[in-house]
């Protein structure tokens, strides 16, 4: 059976997860591919925090350099979040020809072009599932299983915080403050809900999208964006008026001058496909010029969604690997 040994940046809420996700699936992961990933060494400053799993005092380690460096090391998975140290902690990996598997959208949707390059370069993979979807496999789709297809259009739903916000506000008659409140508190938001509620979340991921969909690089400053902080009671009761619920809807269509894009929330008939798509449940609704309509659901965000993707990554990587 091949070994992979696996460098691992952060054993966070995500990093935990796809830590417990692997030990969980080591069995069944083996016996489909043959392959046994072992997390080797793990970066991380907080050593002694409870996390429901015990890991070994010798894996932890806090040089990036020990696992760039390591010949032993073959995939690197980062997952600290942020763009800054990891977009450098990406680009050293990959300079020593070690692909990378992240979930990080902010540190791609600001660095795509320098990470994407540093790749092409290194002759190293950059694979990125869980940046956009969570655990829903949505650029594997599109780059291989759909590459066939000219797309002309992209819809998603792409946050959970806003859109269990939303939800419960149109099917209980809440306010936003108080849904909010209840949000935090169940984990769907953080405590300073900013990046969901105000969009940027989904910019970073709508940056993405258009890059591997339609090869058009537009950073998240760039995407005209609102989020869902001034949504009121009475809009979504116009709405349903109207026969429509409010979504926040990231969107992005060919035209003759080029590409549209917005994050905003949008009144979407109750008859579309993307209005079904309820509390903290993510989906893309996609158009190609071969497939026509089609639409990718399920959880975008979480612990162990977030860690399928991931470690669907790496083993898809590793099935490359000499």
């Amino acid at each position: 059976m091949k070994r992979i040994n696996i460098g691992l940046l952060g054993l966070g809420n995500i990093g935990s997860g796809t830590y417990k996700v692997l030990e969980l699936n080591r069995k069944h992961i083996e016996a489909t591919t043959g392959l046994d990933l072992r997390i080797a060494k793990i970066l991380e400053l907080d050593t002694t925090r409870e996390r429901g799993f015990a890991v070994g005092p010798e894996k932890f380690t806090q040089d990036p350099e020990a696992i760039f460096a390591d010949p032993d090391i073959d995939i690197v998975i980062e997952l600290l979040g942020g763009v800054e140290p990891a977009t450098s902690h990406m680009l050293a990996a990959l300079k020593a020809g070690k692909s990378v598997v992240t979930a990080n959208k902010a540190a791609l949707a600001e660095n795509y072009e320098a990470l994407t390059e540093a790749a092409k370069a290194s002759g190293a993979q950059l694979r990125f599932e869980a940046s956009v979807g969570g655990g829903i496999p949505l650029v594997g789709a599109i780059t291989e299983l759909l590459c066939a297809n000219e797309f002309t259009e992209i819809l998603g739903i792409l946050n959970g915080t806003t859109n269990y916000i939303l939800t419960k506000m149109a099917e209980e008659g809440r306010a936003y403050e108080e849904v909010l409140k209840e949000a935090q508190a169940l984990g769907f938001a953080e405590a300073d809900p900013t990046a969901d509620v105000e969009g940027h979340d989904v910019a970073n991921k709508l940056s993405i999208l258009m890059s591997i969909v339609f090869g058009t690089r537009v950073r998240p400053e760039g995407i005209p964006t609102r989020g869902i902080s001034q949504i009121t009671k009475k809009d979504i009761e116009e709405a349903e008026a109207e026969g429509c619920v409010i979504k926040l809807l990231a969107s992005a269509f060919k035209t003759a001058d080029g590409v549209e894009c917005f994050v905003q929330p949008t009144y979407l008939n109750k008859t579309h496909p993307l209005a079904d798509v309820r509390n903290e449940f993510n989906a893309l609704f996609i158009k190609g010029n071969a497939v026509d309509d089609l639409m990718l659901y399920g959880k975008g965000a979480g612990p162990f969604p977030t860690a399928s993707a991931v470690l669907g990554d790496a083993i898809a990587i590793a099935k490359t690997l000499p």
